[in-house]
């Protein structure tokens, strides 16, 4: 067992099994839809959650965990006498870092316990997370592991696409008429995630095939020929494009690793079904 312990939430979409081998910790946030709450990626899975959001009448909603939540997780990493560093969903998206905060001041005084403000979702921060968490099983200590989540968090670049503006729309993200225009124009906004976690619009484009090749374009500017490690999100409907958007960047980038990982209930909720995320690191 590593010595650092390294937490998450739900919303870092970091696949079950990718969790059990790297022994990370998972605080999962809650959904509620069509009447019921469910704990996310525990009681819902996001195929499952897709299929009702696409026949509820109602908008799906979101809760944060609760303080005990994450006390009950600190408390048995830090009685095992391990070091925790827990990396949460940006804190202007949620007030789950908030409540990873009062839980830590909950603990005894002598808890090692550091909590980051990712400033970005889904794997954005996961990526962060599964990396710290293989430092922490190669015996790298806390300190060196919190600098290098800082300094990935800096040099992160994410996209994301949508296949409808109807989902922003109803959550507040872009007006009616907006998403009503970009509907029938077929207008694919690239969207992104600022430095202090805000989404917002990167650039628009018509039709997903173009909106494919800027994004390839804006890559090659940042990275050109250097290694990366690059993941792409999704949700049901996206399967064709993740294909030819994988074939497309592996053709123009110099990819080292690839990861191919679900959108789970929570940023669903408020992207909608047919979105596609993508994040990107130096190897």
């Amino acid at each position: 067992m590593a010595t650092v312990a390294l937490v998450t939430d739900s919303t870092s979409d970091i696949p079950l099994e990718v969790r059990e081998q790297l022994d990370i910790a998972m605080v999962p946030l809650k959904v509620i839809i069509g009447g019921e709450t469910f704990l996310d990626n525990i009681e819902l899975t996001p195929r499952q959650f897709y299929e009702k959001l696409t026949s509820s009448s109602e908008l799906a909603k979101t809760s944060q965990p609760s303080p005990s939540d994450f006390f009950d997780t600190f408390k048995k990493l830090t009685d095992q006498g391990r070091p925790v560093i827990y990396v949460a969903l940006a804190s202007v998206l949620s007030g789950t870092y908030q409540s990873a905060l009062i839980a830590k001041s909950m603990l005894d005084d002598d808890a090692d316990v550091t909590i980051i403000d990712s400033r970005t979702a889904s794997y954005g921060y996961g990526m962060l997370v599964v990396a710290a968490a293989k430092m922490a099983q190669s015996g790298v200590g806390k300190e060196q592991i919190v600098c290098e989540i800082l300094r990935m968090r800096e040099e992160m670049r994410l996209y994301f696409l949508v296949d409808t503006l109807e989902y922003l729309q109803k959550g507040g993200r872009v007006g009616k008429a907006s998403a009503v225009i970009g509907t029938l124009l077929n207008i694919k906004p690239i969207l992104s995630i600022d430095n202090e976690g805000y989404v917002y619009p990167f650039e628009k484009v018509r039709g997903q095939k173009r909106a494919f090749g800027r994004i390839a374009e804006l890559l090659e500017e940042d990275f050109g020929s250097d290694p990366i490690n690059l993941t792409i999100a999704k949700t049901p409907g996206f399967e064709a494009g993740v294909a030819e958007l994988t074939e497309l960047l592996k053709g123009r980038l110099n990819v080292a690793q690839f990861l191919e990982t679900e959108i789970g209930p929570v940023v669903g909720t408020h992207a909608g079904p047919g979105t596609l995320g993508l994040f990107i690191i130096r190897a």
